[in-house]
């Protein structure tokens, strides 16, 4: 089976985990340092490293104050952590509707959703495509808001020639195997506010707080350390941290080979009858994650088992948040978002990663023209 999304690892990530592995830390030692380092200068702004994309996401809602009483609006074409980590810390998501043509959040939907309880507002770059931010910005300044990006898909993207991680007041990131780099599991979160950036430090080391100007027994003695609010260990292992850093190395390399083979799909697809491709908007720079057609014509289920059936591994990424029995149980009901709904319906992925070579890719495109024309 052709798959959708695969890691690509090489002997030097292989010799960059051997060498933590034999080291004298296998978790928060120095590698962690090294990774977040190497990552804020490919975000562009300081970075917490976590065990996993969703605990970026929780620990972002948690260094931004999301509780109980607030409001989050967000997106529903999304998996279900954006929204659901927002709900475990007892906040209302408020699910707004997304661009017919990108799926993202429509700033505009955003706007219409805010309320005076209103605490975040978080977009997501779908399939790697940036949201989008400026007109966010001014949505979530004039609700008194906290803006987060759930860039999960889109490290190495660019808006308007700024890189993801400086878009918003927190962005999370990714690492499971199928996304652009990878460090096994894990995830972190990006943000240049200070306070924000040490909240959320705080929130992943089980709310230890060390710093002595901060505690409130600072002569309990040198192995003293205080929880003043609750965290979870969500720290990423040196080892991991070791395997990302070497992974970076490779970004430049990563987003070529997945802009040039999402130009191939562009150009080998045009025309296809009852498909249709996705888009680009001029100022955007986007790292795709994943390259997602629409099937018109209902034809959605069939292509997809007959895609499975000749051994090509699509996807549908996602079933709209609010449709999981989750949120029906607390009352969501479908038919919120009829752009999220009508974009679900159609939307089908197909195989994408660095090590999809041109001959795997003429397979795809082969098979799916092959199902389509009959």
């Amino acid at each position: 089976m052709l798959p959708y999304g695969r890691q690509n690892v090489t002997d030097a990530d292989v010799e960059a985990v051997t060498s933590a592995l034999r080291s004298d830390w296998l978790t928060t030692g120095p590698r962690v340092v090294s990774f977040e380092d190497d990552l804020a200068r490919v975000a562009g702004a300081p970075c917490v490293a976590v065990i996993n994309g969703t605990a970026a996401l929780h620990t972002a809602y948690a260094a931004a104050g999301v509780g109980p009483g607030d409001e989050v609006v967000t997106t529903p074409m999304t998996f279900y952590a954006t929204a659901g980590t927002a709900s475990m810390l007892g906040a209302t998501v408020v699910f707004a509707d997304v661009e017919e043509d990108t799926a993202n959040l429509d700033p505009y939907a955003a706007e219409a959703a805010v309320t005076g309880r209103t605490r975040a507002i978080a977009a997501v770059d779908y399939a790697g495509h940036p949201a989008e931010y400026d007109a966010l910005r001014k949505v979530a300044d004039s609700a008194d808001a906290v803006l987060i990006a759930d860039a999960a898909h889109a490290i190495g993207s660019a808006y308007r020639g700024r890189p993801v991680g400086t878009l918003a007041d927190l962005t999370t990131f990714s690492f499971f195997p199928t996304k652009n780099l990878t460090t096994g599991e894990g995830g972190a979160v990006a943000t240049a506010d200070p306070e924000l950036l040490r909240r959320a430090r705080v929130f992943r080391t089980v709310g230890l707080v060390r710093d002595r100007d901060r505690m409130r027994h600072p002569d309990e003695g040198g192995w003293h350390q205080e929880v003043h609010e609750f965290g979870l260990n969500y720290r990423l292992p040196d080892v991991l941290c070791a395997m990302g850093s070497s992974q970076l190395v490779r970004l430049p390399a990563f987003k070529a080979r997945r802009q040039e083979l999402c130009a191939r799909y562009d150009e080998l697809l045009a025309g296809v009858p009852g498909l249709r491709l996705p888009v680009t908007r001029g100022h955007v720079d986007p790292m795709r994650h994943l390259y997602p057609v629409r099937v018109l014509d209902g034809r959605r289920r069939e292509v997809f088992d007959r895609m499975r059936a000749a051994g090509i591994g699509v996807q549908v990424n996602y079933v709209p948040a609010y449709w999981h029995p989750v949120y029906k149980d607390l009352g969501y009901r479908r038919g919120m978002c009829p752009n999220a709904e009508a974009f679900y319906a159609e939307e089908l992925s197909l195989p994408l990663f660095y090590d999809l070579t041109d001959a795997d890719q003429d397979r795809v495109v082969e098979a799916l023209r092959t199902i389509l024309e009959s």
